[in-house]
């Protein structure tokens, strides 16, 4: 089992920044790919970023060029660096991570609200 613990979320302005991180933890297992999702009211869930092992990444066209996903694969971490904030981005952030350790499955944070005010 791995558990997800998320935290950096909060209530900022338009334009600004904010920096979400995601701390894997367990017993046994190795890491593929890990991302964020995020959920808006009344919106399905929806890509933001991924990230392989190897550190190739994956983004949203909408969040192209202001966000940037990157992981620290010794504390088995993954951030999300959130610049030019947008109304639109308000909504819950999920951690995802791909682990195990003959097989991998996926797992999701409890998630962490992100409320951008214009």
């Amino acid at each position: 089992q791995v558990q997800l613990v998320e935290s950096g979320g909060g209530l900022v302005q338009t334009g600004g920044s904010l920096r979400l991180s995601c701390a894997a933890s367990g017993s046994a297992f190795r890491i593929k790919n890990m991302g964020w999702y995020r959920q808006a009211p009344g919106k399905q869930r929806e890509l933001v970023a991924t990230i392989t092992s190897a550190g190739s990444t994956n983004y949203a066209d909408s969040v192209k060029g202001r966000f940037t996903i990157s992981r620290d694969n010794a504390k088995n971490t993954v951030y999300l660096q959130m610049n030019s904030l947008e109304a639109e981005d308000t909504a819950v952030y999920y951690c995802n991570v791909n682990a195990g350790l003959v097989t991998t499955r996926d797992y999701w944070g409890q998630g962490t609200q992100v409320t951008v005010s214009s």
